[in-house]
């Protein structure tokens, strides 16, 4: 099987437990908007569907747990959250943050950019490593 996300981890990764990771994407997205991170399922499964509903919530959980310290650190007008597995698939979850006026705003990040040269008031993509990892410690106490 020819699966990049089973092949590699995806991004850098911040946090992971025995059934999924949390990574900050490292490509073009993620330096264009700071703070972007995947939830990956570890094993290899194209649906949420094919879970089993405690290990569905845990992945949920962990995509909230995501959300919630991208909010606090990069403070985005909006979070978008996608799972779309279209050209991977692999069950992972897209952890967006979005400003008004954003490179692509209103349109979803796949679509061409509508503006260039976006300045936001929030850390370099260089301290969002340490400062997630942080954030999501937290995640090590969930049951």
């Amino acid at each position: 099987m020819d699966c990049e996300l089973c092949a590699g981890a995806g991004g850098d990764v911040l946090w992971q437990d025995g059934f999924c990771r949390v990574v900050r994407v490292a490509d073009a997205a993620g330096e264009a908007f700071p703070g972007f991170c995947r939830v990956v399922w570890h094993r290899h499964v194209a649906e949420m569907s094919s879970l089993a509903t405690g290990d569905a919530r845990h992945i949920m959980d962990v995509v909230l747990a995501t959300e919630r310290a991208v909010r606090r650190i990069v403070r985005p007008d909006k979070i978008n959250l996608a799972s779309l597995g279209n050209l991977v698939p692999h069950l992972h979850w897209h952890v967006i943050p979005r400003w008004k006026g954003d490179s692509h705003f209103p349109a979803p990040i796949w679509a061409a950019a509508q503006r260039t040269g976006i300045a936001r008031p929030m850390p370099a993509n260089a301290n969002l490593l340490d400062v997630l990892k942080a954030e999501l410690s937290t995640l090590n106490e969930m049951p």
